[in-house]
């Protein structure tokens, strides 16, 4: 993003110490933008929020996952234990195991279950990365189509033109950069227009033409149903989720996140420092300066929760992070 603004503040005992620049975009119930603030029409990385398009590509092309096993092809996992176990049956429905994983070595994301492999004398895995239901997706997928799992991750692997080709269609743009993500796949670039456009017809049950398509559903519907699967128990993601009936989101790293509403309403944000911490922030005011708030059935304390963040001063709030735009 060339051209961020100013989207939050930090504020320490009522002295602003610093801010947050970033980007945000919200479509209208048609798909039309609604409001913006910095630049949301450049290519950006959308890191792991690509991860819902990269399922739909992966259902495309053959994968039959149960809801709760597709939520998590669509995750930046904590780690817990059923989502471990979850990633090693959807490798065994493959006839694979953890071995065949390329992902990178790692502890889970959460704090609770790191500890617990610590405890039990266990080491960074494969199988813990935040990436390994991903991962064990694009493997299962490989064996459906008989294409090689040894070299899945590479840009020019039928698996990943396909995901390409998908991912171009939903979010209207073509894929200007290919990158390589933090566990070593490729990494489409999208505007954040793009990004909003995809998950709103995702949301919507429908394809790149905004027609219906049920595999567009099974997605939508899996991350709806199983949303701690998509991420984790404790994280804020399941909990906003859970606040509004019938959402989709999914963060990604460098502070970016995508959120779609099922009456066509949709979300996405990036900051230009990347600080995870403010993205739930943005996000809440993002849907408040909308009106979600006061949709019917949204839990709007929940939502409002999510983006809170107190700063600390001798171990009680002080301050806080705060939307500004």
């Amino acid at each position: 993003m060339s051209s961020p603004v100013v989207v939050a503040e930090i504020v320490r005992s009522g002295f602003v110490e610093g801010h947050h620049y970033g980007s945000v975009v919200a479509l209208a119930p048609d798909g039309s933008v609604d409001w913006s603030v910095g630049q949301v029409d450049a290519p950006i990385l959308p890191r792991s929020s690509n991860k819902p398009i990269q399922a739909l590509a992966m259902v495309r092309l053959g994968l039959d996952l149960d809801p709760e096993l597709l939520a998590l092809a669509c995750a930046s996992h904590s780690g817990e234990q059923f989502h471990v176990d979850g990633v090693r049956k959807i490798l065994a429905g493959a006839g694979l195991d953890e071995s065949d994983l390329q992902t990178p070595p790692d502890y889970p994301l959460d704090d609770d279950a790191k500890e617990i492999v610590i405890r039990a004398n266990g080491t960074r895995s494969p199988i813990l990365m935040n990436c390994s239901g991903k991962h064990a997706a694009m493997l299962a997928t490989c064996v459906i189509n008989g294409w090689p799992t040894k070299n899945y991750r590479d840009v020019d692997h039928p698996l990943q033109a396909a995901i390409a080709e998908t991912f171009a269609e939903m979010t209207g743009e073509p894929v200007q950069t290919t990158a390589i993500d933090g566990c070593g796949a490729p990494l489409l670039s999208a505007s954040l227009v793009g990004l909003a456009r995809a998950f709103r017809r995702l949301a919507l049950g429908a394809d790149g033409l905004d027609k219906l398509d049920h595999r567009s559903t099974r997605v939508a519907d899996a991350i709806r149903q199983h949303p701690a699967y998509v991420s984790g128990t404790h994280r804020d993601e399941r909990a906003l989720l859970a606040a509004i009936p019938g959402a989709i989101g999914k963060a990604g790293a460098e502070s970016v996140y995508a959120v779609a509403l099922p009456d066509g309403r949709a979300f996405a944000l990036k900051t230009d420092d990347g600080a995870p911490r403010v993205r739930p922030v943005l996000m809440a005011e993002a849907l408040r300066r909308s009106g979600v708030l006061e949709t019917e059935g949204v839990d709007a304390d929940a939502v409002r929760d999510t983006g809170r963040l107190p700063l600390l001063g001798g171990g009680v709030p002080v301050g806080e992070i705060r939307a500004s735009y």
